[in-house]
């Protein structure tokens, strides 16, 4: 799900778009309109949780191997700068610079080792004793980065630290994601490192069918990971809880919030204890993310890898190219004509309405090109055969500020 992707040539049409961080209150490009459907989450009532009811539990199993220990303080400092790593908090331990020092179970350790990695990636290095000392902590870096793996791992520890789960108990470890592609990427390293500890989660998403989601939860899960949308409708109806969820993880949250969530957002963690271990991930750091982090987050620790601010990407040429409507359809064609001659190459192409996208897949198709469009107006079903075929030449309706930065590929084209 983090691989950087083969080459990619993409021409994108944008026009004006929607201001950064103006969901409000669910938004146009995140939750329902509150007018038509109502406040998500409104039947859902904020928690008042006696501490010294609640039964303990432990989030702290870090133990410093001694090759981490008897790392000279000067090593440890040329490590942090050579990968562009800062750290601001209070006693945060030294980054583990090894798989074998971070001390998991062989079962894990295995998985790791069929994967061939050299060392760990930056975020993993500094991220893993971080978590696995049941510290909140913020992460600051790129798509690409590990993060997947700089959470769920010590979500693994922490699980099989915990009690068993019973009859009617919902998740132990929580992971809300902004967008259903992302949720299912993480479900799928979930189960591929879960497999090997037997423990079992779910992906739970809005798009598709309810009923195997809610049989899965009502059997049991010790990970979810979770679109807020759907999950919210899912507590509301009673089909799962959060009464032991310890271990909560906010993947992409500048995403999450440009999206529209936060109402969202702030109506689950509400049913969660608020002695959780809270986990943040983001790839910017406006303010807004830095308000969500002091409101959910305690005496947290934040992990800065590289820039702090969205930047183009160095391995992408940028082609801006500017010219009257009536140039962009030979234009784009001969374009095509040059990329498409690379067997390997795949394109993508961004319109500014969906009817636009459906007269371009025509016009693209009846010439003979392998061209598929995608928008909200096809279904799941539609979107997902779309997606699993064999087109090299995708068109997609973009809508608002979804292109901040272009990520992967090697040519953009901007127009």
């Amino acid at each position: 799900s983090e691989h950087k992707h083969s080459s990619i040539a993409v021409r994108v049409w944008k026009y004006g778009g929607a201001p950064r961080f103006g969901g409000g209150g669910g938004g146009s490009r995140g939750g329902p309109p509150q007018g038509k459907f109502g406040n998500p989450g409104e039947r859902l009532r904020k928690k008042h949780w006696n501490m010294d009811e609640l039964p303990k539990f432990e989030k702290n199993f870090y133990q410093e191997h001694p090759d981490v220990t008897r790392r000279p303080p000067q090593e440890v400092e040329n490590y942090l700068r050579s990968k562009e790593v800062t750290v601001k908090g209070r006693d945060c331990p030294k980054p583990m610079m090894k798989f074998h020092e971070a001390n998991f179970p062989n079962y894990v350790m295995d998985v790791i080792a069929k994967q061939g990695w050299a060392e760990p990636t930056p975020i993993q290095a500094q991220g893993w004793p971080l978590a696995l000392s049941g510290k909140d902590m913020v992460g600051i870096a790129q798509t690409g980065s590990g993060k997947t793996l700089a959470y769920l791992l010590p979500a693994i520890v922490h699980i099989q630290h915990q009690p068993f789960l019973e009859h009617g108990d919902g998740p132990i470890c929580l992971v809300l994601a902004p967008t259903r592609e992302l949720a299912q990427q993480v479900q799928q390293v979930a189960a591929e490192y879960g497999r090997a500890s037997r423990l079992k989660s779910v992906c739970v998403y809005g798009g598709a069918p309810k009923g195997p989601q809610i049989r899965d939860l009502e059997r049991g899960v010790e990970i979810c990971i979770a679109t807020p949308g759907r999950l919210i409708d899912f507590l509301e109806a009673g089909k799962t809880n959060l009464r032991r969820c310890t271990y909560l993880v906010l993947d992409e949250a500048d995403r999450m919030l440009d999206m529209g969530f936060e109402p969202q957002i702030r109506k689950i963690v509400d049913q969660i204890r608020p002695d959780r271990q809270t986990l943040m991930w983001s790839a910017t750091w406006p303010k807004e993310v830095r308000q969500l982090a002091e409101d959910f987050l305690k005496q947290y620790v934040q992990i800065n890898v590289g820039a702090l601010q969205l930047s183009a990407n160095h391995n992408i040429l940028q082609i801006v190219d500017v010219c009257n409507d009536g140039e962009k359809d030979d234009k784009l064609l001969r374009l095509l004509e040059e990329i498409m001659s690379e067997k390997e190459n795949k394109t993508i192409i961004f319109t500014e309405t969906k009817r636009r996208c459906d007269e371009l897949t025509r016009r693209m198709r009846r010439d003979g090109w392998p061209a598929m469009g995608i928008h909200g107006d096809k279904s799941q079903q539609e979107r997902d055969w779309v997606l699993n075929g064999m087109s090299e030449i995708y068109l997609f309706f973009c809508h608002g500020n979804v292109m901040d930065s272009p990520r992967g590929g090697r040519r953009t084209y901007w127009k």
